[in-house]
């Protein structure tokens, strides 16, 4: 059975382990990790941790902004297409040795070399001849990816890339040190084994326990890093995890039973942050499995579906109903919505009927319908609403849930489903982000939709130099990924975080990402 939480014994140890540190911060996380390897994680939980151990070229502020990582300044070519970054100098490895160009030479042609079977292998696309690596149709040599010397890198991209320098942020991006993993193979991830340029180093990682990090005196800035060691410690049941907060066992959480969202403000008061962020929580069909194959059928139950009710009842208003996948706040792109999101929900529910009719779907002859979610108080109270909701038109709907780390390695593993949960935040802000999710073959595609139209429009905008005509051509992909409900979204996210007043630093923002390095704790 899943353990999302540290026992007794477990968190006297590791209180006593750092008993003497001057500064912890335990950190309340949504779930266990699959990997700690740069390349091949996807979930917001491993990109926390791999913030504070890693550091790429460019790396972000309090507030998500990016800024400058191990690369201390860049030139751009006139076209947009050539990028020379200069390395910092005194970014080294926690062993001490240098953090070279090759070094980012070696890490992005492992991401797209097919035998990593990255799921992030995508997001290093715009780089001139990338996707064809990772299809296997071209040498790791042909990536326009060029150490000119140890500390000057060139990159050159397929076409204009506005996002791209935010893009460096991701942990798909991440060097890696070659040495390390020729010494240590795919062991390289484990504590004592790992070398890594961020503020923190690995020094324990108990699955299902907790994940212990420790301050890298050798981090190019570690004389502003305050916290010694952080701790981050699964809370899947969130319940538990405000009960563990108030306790003062853990520092901080970012999610929390919204059901309780009146009287956890009431408790805790300003400790409670709601604040708007860039994601999209949204559930996805098996689009090639029968009858969830069919674009008619999945527009139906997306239409029975009342956002306002999830939003309102379930999340307590901390969430809004969504109607596209891509949320609002992309500059100069305009969302494009499912055609019935201004139709009254009673009408939406009599046009779904007369689908369902068509389909011989009813409460005489029900549809069977299995929804997955991992382990929340939350996704689960999401899920049963969707049940009550699909009820009276004929749908026999069952439950599954598993843990975080079970629930997404069954949807990237591309397991049998009907319906599951999942839910994508900006990992930079451009649309793209998003409707890649969508794009043929993307390790992030669970639904396994393709639509050649609509890849045609992405990879058109993927070398699109005019930015108007470039928004315009994802919003018009947008319009048949909704118009197919190749992915089903129902909500736009809100951050929902709990801060102990005894933690500085710690600064909301649309990206809810807070680098352990900007934190300190009274």
């Amino acid at each position: 059975m899943f353990k999302s939480l540290l026992t007794s014994a477990a968190l006297f140890a590791l209180m006593s382990s750092t008993a003497f540190a001057d500064s912890v911060w335990n950190r309340g996380a949504n779930g266990d990790v699959q990997s700690l390897d740069p390349h091949k994680t996807s979930t917001v939980e491993e990109a926390n941790i791999l913030r504070d151990l890693f550091m790429g070229l460019i790396t972000e502020d309090t507030e998500g902004n990016a800024q400058p990582g191990a690369a201390e300044s860049w030139t751009v070519s006139p076209d947009g297409k050539v990028y020379t970054f200069k390395l910092n100098q005194k970014d080294v490895w926690s062993d001490g040795s240098p953090v070279t160009a090759k070094d980012f030479v070696f890490a992005w042609r492992r991401v797209l070399d097919p035998k990593t079977a990255s799921e992030y292998a995508s997001m290093a696309f715009p780089v001139l001849n990338a996707e064809a690596i990772n299809g296997g149709k071209a040498k790791p040599e042909d990536l326009g990816v060029k150490a000119i010397d140890d500390y000057t890198l060139e990159v050159t991209l397929k076409g204009p890339t506005p996002y791209f320098l935010e893009m460096l942020t991701h942990q798909a991006m991440y060097p890696v040190s070659e040495a390390n993993l020729k010494k240590f193979g795919d062991d390289f991830i484990k504590a004592g084994n790992m070398v890594s340029n961020g503020a923190f180093v690995l020094a324990e990682n108990v699955p299902n326990d907790h994940i212990k990090l420790v301050k890298n005196p050798k981090f190019i800035d570690a004389a502003n890093v305050k916290l010694d060691v952080v701790n981050y410690i699964p809370t899947e049941d969130r319940a538990a995890g405000i009960k563990r907060y108030q306790a003062g066992e853990v520092d901080s959480m970012n999610d929390f039973p919204t059901e309780q969202l009146a009287d956890l403000k009431a408790k805790f008061g300003d400790q409670i942050h709601v604040t708007p962020e860039l994601g999209t929580y949204y559930y996805v069909f098996k689009t090639k499995k029968a009858p969830w194959d069919n674009p008619k059928l999945r527009n139906a139950i997306s239409m029975v579906i009342d956002r306002d009710q999830l939003a309102t009842k379930v999340w307590q208003g901390s969430m809004l109903p969504a109607y596209s996948i891509v949320p609002p706040g992309s500059k100069g792109y305009t969302p494009s919505m499912m055609s019935y999101a201004d139709m009254p929900q009673l009408d939406r529910e009599d046009a779904a009927k007369k689908v369902f009719d068509e389909l011989n779907i009813s409460p005489a002859h029900p549809q069977k319908l299995e929804i997955r979610y991992n382990t929340s108080e939350n996704h689960k109270n999401t899920a049963v609403a969707i049940q009550e909701m699909l009820k009276p038109f004929g749908f026999d709907v069952s439950l599954i849930n598993t843990d975080g780390k079970t629930h997404y390695s069954y949807l990237e593993q591309k397991g049998d489903f009907d319906l599951a949960r999942a839910g994508w935040i900006a990992d930079f802000k451009d649309p793209v982000t998003f409707l890649n999710l969508g794009h043929t073959g993307d390790g992030n595609n669970y639904a396994d939709y393709s639509n050649k139209d609509f890849d045609a429009l992405l990879d058109k905008a993927a070398v699109e130099p005019d930015s108007a005509v470039r928004m315009k051509e994802l919003s018009d992909a947008e319009a048949i990924y909704m118009k197919d409900i190749g992915i089903l979204p129902l909500l736009y996210y809100g951050n929902h975080n709990v801060v102990s007043p005894k933690l500085h630093g710690f600064v909301d923002n649309v990206m809810d990402k807070h680098p352990s390095r900007f934190v300190s704790k009274d």
